[in-house]
C-alpha cells in the first residue's frame, strides 16, 4: 500500500489530461460531422448509400495502425497536403496534439455516424410531414422534431465516441507519437511502463481507465433507461 501511495504522489497526470482533452475535442468534431453525414446519407438512394456508408465506416473495420499509416502518409510534411498546411498556415500534424485529435476523430467517427444514422432511420416520417403542414422550415423541423426524436441514439453515439477517442492507441502512436506532456495518452503510457517492466504503475493507470469506462457505461445505460421511460409514456 505504501508503494502504491508513493507512486500516486509522484505520478505524472499529463496522460490523463491529454486523453480527456483529446477525447472531448474529437467527440465534438465527430458529433457535428457524424450528424451531418448521417443526415445526408439517409436521404440517398440504396446504391449511393451503400458506397458512402462503406467509406465512412471503413475506419471502424481497419486496424488502427493501418488508419494511422494512411493519416501519416496524408499529413506528413513530405507529402503535398502536410507540406501545404505547414508552409501556408504553420500547421504541423505529425507528432503534435493536433495529430492526437485527428487520429482519435478518424477512429471514433464511425461510431457517431452509425448511431446517428440508425436513429434518423427510425424516425416516423409522419412527424416530419406534420411539421411541414404547420409551416415549419426544414431547419426548424430538424432541431425541433428530428433531433429530439433521435435523441437517445445520438446520446449513445456521443458517449461511445468519447469512450473510443479516449482509449485510442494505434493510430495515435503512428501519427502523433509518444511525446511526454504533449501527445502521450493513457493508452500509450500503459504500453510504455509495461515495456519498462513497471507493472504496478501500469496497474494504477489501468484502474483509472476502468473507472472512467465504468462511468461512461453507466452514463450510457442511464441515457437508455430514460429513452425507454420516454417511449413508454407515449
Amino acid at each position: 500500500m505504501q508503494e502504491v501511495l508513493s507512486i500516486l504522489s509522484g505520478l505524472d497526470w499529463s496522460p490523463l489530461w491529454i486523453s480527456l482533452k483529446t477525447g472531448l475535442v474529437a467527440t465534438i468534431l465527430c458529433f457535428f460531422l457524424g450528424i451531418f453525414a448521417a443526415r445526408k446519407v439517409v436521404k440517398r438512394g440504396p446504391g449511393a448509400k451503400s458506397v458512402i456508408d462503406g467509406i465512412l465506416t471503413l475506419p471502424m473495420v481497419l486496424p488502427p495502425t493501418v488508419t494511422g499509416f494512411f493519416l501519416l502518409l496524408l499529413f506528413s510534411k513530405r507529402r503535398p497536403l502536410g507540406s501545404f498546411l505547414y508552409a501556408q498556415f504553420g500547421i504541423k500534424v505529425v507528432q503534435s496534439w493536433l495529430g492526437c485529435i485527428l487520429a482519435a476523430s478518424f477512429i471514433a467517427f464511425p461510431l457517431m455516424y452509425r448511431n446517428a444514422r440508425a436513429a434518423f432511420e427510425q424516425i416516423d416520417e409522419n412527424l416530419v410531414y406534420a411539421g411541414r403542414t404547420l409551416g415549419m422550415s426544414e431547419t426548424k423541423i430538424f432541431w425541433k422534431i428530428v433531433m429530439p426524436t433521435a435523441g437517445p441514439g445520438i446520446i449513445s453515439g456521443t458517449i461511445l465516441t468519447f469512450a473510443r477517442a479516449l482509449g485510442e492507441y494505434g493510430a495515435t502512436s503512428m501519427l502523433a507519437g509518444n511525446i511526454p506532456g504533449k501527445t502521450a495518452t493513457i493508452s500509450q503510457k500503459i504500453a510504455m511502463v509495461i515495456q519498462d517492466g513497471d507493472y504496478l504503475t501500469a496497474g494504477i493507470w489501468t484502474l483509472i481507465v476502468l473507472v472512467i469506462a465504468f462511468v461512461i457505461v453507466a452514463a450510457m445505460n442511464l441515457a437508455a433507461s430514460k429513452s425507454i421511460h420516454h417511449v413508454s409514456r407515449w
